[in-house]
Order: C-alpha cells, then structure tokens, then sequence
C-alpha cells in the first residue's frame, strides 16, 4: 500500500511519452483499417476492442511491456480485425466468424425457445420493450437479439404497417 504514491520523474515521463505513442498507433492503425476496430458488430470485432484497449493498458502502465511490444501487439491486433473483415466476405466463413441474430418475438408472440437459446428472459425482454416505448404489444413487428448481444425492437402505432422480409433475411426463427 506504500507504493500508491510512489512515481519517479523518469516514470511518469516513460508514460507520458508511451502514452502519446500508443495514442498516434492507434489513430494511425484506425484510419487505415477502419472504423470496424472498434465497432461492435460481432463478437470477434468486440473481442478485438477488449484486447486492443488490455494492450493500451498495459503497454502504458507495466513496465515489463516494453513500447515496442506494445505497438507490435497492436499492429497484430488490427491485422487480424482486417484479415477477419476481409473473410467475412466469403459467407462460409462468415457463419463461422459472425453469430447469428435470433428471432425473440414475431409480432406479439413470443418465441420462448429463442429466448432460452440466447439466455434472455421474460424480464429482460419486457425491459428492452419498455425501453423503445412500446406502449401495445400489438405495435410490436418483431424483436431480434443481434450477433452482437443488442436487443433491437422493430415497432409501429401504425396498424397498417408491415416488416419488410428484407430485415430479417439472417434473422434465425
């Protein structure tokens, strides 16, 4: 508990400048691979943000991770979300890389097998409806939980309207 406050100059220098390393790679490795990094729209793309942000971490504050380990693991880290963004392209790989999103509600039934295979209860979904307002179970058109772990509800107070098939073309049932 001593060492709470403990920092020499040469320390908090080391860190200022990591700090401002680590802060241009990850610009840099941004604007060339994209804006995917750090979308979550699978959970490898979020596995990949978790590692990215563990590596910034550790490369600034440990000192048995030297600058150069750091920027490499990095570099690393980004190739990998480029060559799995790339892959992604073939739908075999695809289904492999990406999960699937599954059907929770269609209209005002509720699938209670969907909602047992994604781990989701009654509750949760009651709160995810509250949350996008609806207001009448008979607004509702569909609920889906996404590859990436989000819970979207599609809904209407217009009688008339109709999901287009479109929108739920991956959609398990």
């Amino acid at each position: 508990m001593e060492k709470w406050f403990e920092a020499s100059t040469t320390s908090i220098f080391a860190i200022a400048i990591t700090c401002f390393v680590i802060y241009f790679l990850v610009f840099l490795f941004t604007r060339i691979v994209g804006k995917r990094s750090f979308a979550k729209m699978s959970s490898l793309d979020f596995a990949v943000t978790i590692a990215i942000g563990s590596v910034i971490a550790s490369t600034i504050i440990l000192k048995n991770v030297s600058l150069v380990q750091g920027g490499f693991a990095l570099l690393l880290l980004y190739v990998i979300q480029w060559i799995a963004s790339k892959l992604r392209r073939v739908e075999a790989l695809k289904k492999m890389l990406d999960n699937t999103s599954l059907l929770l509600m269609d209209k005002t039934e509720i699938l209670h097998h969907n909602l047992k295979k994604a781990n989701v209860t009654e509750d949760d979904l009651k709160a995810k409806l509250r949350e996008a307002n609806v207001l009448n179970l008979a607004e509702v058109r569909a609920v889906v939980f996404e590859s990436t772990g989000d819970i979207s509800v599609l809904h209407t107070n217009d009688a008339n309207k109709e999901l287009e098939d479109w929108l739920l073309t991956d959609v398990t049932r």
